[in-house]
């Protein structure tokens, strides 16, 4: 992995930690979603229009097909991690989501991009899977088998272990520029959501009028987070991507624990810790 994609790529984890600290404490439903990519879409139109008018992408059917589907997994993305962050813990579904995530994402990978996976690698994501397990409560007497944050976490996991395959595939072997791709994604949303915005109007317009700051920061650190993985998918496997992103895991539970006061700050900073360890032990098989 080269050092630019390695740049590139703990850049991108900041940024995603940091949307994720906004978007739980500005505590929104769909309206919010509706709110910031609305924003996304008016603050990224002219490199949208950059690209499309100077580098002229080829656009078929299949990149065309490519596209709806992302959109769909990233909505559906979107409104299952906004319910778990009201419904759970910051420190339990958004590491729950971006463990899981990479072991799904790496699976596809190989089955779908012919991508391979050394021992090395299965040793780290069994680590993973440790360190999520304990993470969201562990085997020990008494400790809940299915919490709400680990079935939002797992699901958002699911879906952002197939987004990540789905999007690989249309930025390198179908050549869909990454700004376009993901610009394509906000604009589904804000038609999409719309009628649901609607509806909410009134929360939305006092979300804009309390959290003003932290809306334009989700909108525009979502989605610089993602091109700039989409950037790096185009030359570089998913295999190493996809766990390379989660040290964005430890950032969202400092966050969690510190500045939202959920707690458990130790306890949980060390199984983000084996979480982490797991994922170095992948990215370097």
């Amino acid at each position: 992995m080269s050092l630019s994609a390695f740049a590139l790529v703990i850049v991108a984890a900041f940024c995603h930690a940091t949307w994720n600290f906004f978007v739980k404490r500005i505590n929104g439903g769909p309206e919010l979603i509706w709110l910031f990519s609305v924003l996304s879409v008016l603050i990224y139109l002219p490199l949208a229009l950059w690209i499309a008018i100077v580098q002229r992408p080829d656009f078929g059917l299949w990149q065309l097909g490519f596209v709806l589907g992302s959109i769909a997994l990233h909505l559906g993305y979107f409104t299952l991690l906004q319910a778990g962050y009201r419904k759970g813990d910051l420190s339990l579904v958004y590491p729950t989501a971006r463990a899981t995530g990479p072991m799904l994402s790496t699976l596809l990978a190989v089955l779908l991009l012919g991508e391979a996976v050394s021992p090395q690698m299965a040793v780290g994501a069994a680590i993973i899977v440790l360190g999520v397990l304990m993470l969201t409560g562990g085997v020990r007497s008494g400790a809940r088998q299915v919490s709400a944050s680990l079935a939002f976490g797992l699901g958002a996991g699911m879906l952002i272990g197939s987004y990540t395959a789905w999007d690989a595939y249309a930025v390198s072997v179908l050549l869909v520029p990454p700004l376009l791709l993901d610009y394509a994604s906000n604009l589904g949303r804000v038609v999409l959501l719309a009628p649901i915005a609607l509806r909410r109007r009134q929360a939305m317009r006092l979300q804009w009028a309390q959290h003003r700051g932290g809306v334009l920061a989700i909108a525009i650190l979502s989605p610089l987070a993602y091109i700039l993985v989409l950037h790096v998918l185009t030359y570089t496997p998913v295999a190493y991507v996809a766990p390379l992103r989660e040290t964005s895991v430890l950032l969202s539970v400092l966050a969690g624990s510190l500045l939202l006061s959920e707690g458990h700050l130790r306890q949980r900073l060390g199984w983000a810790a084996v979480i982490l360890t797991g994922m170095v032990i992948l990215i370097s098989g």
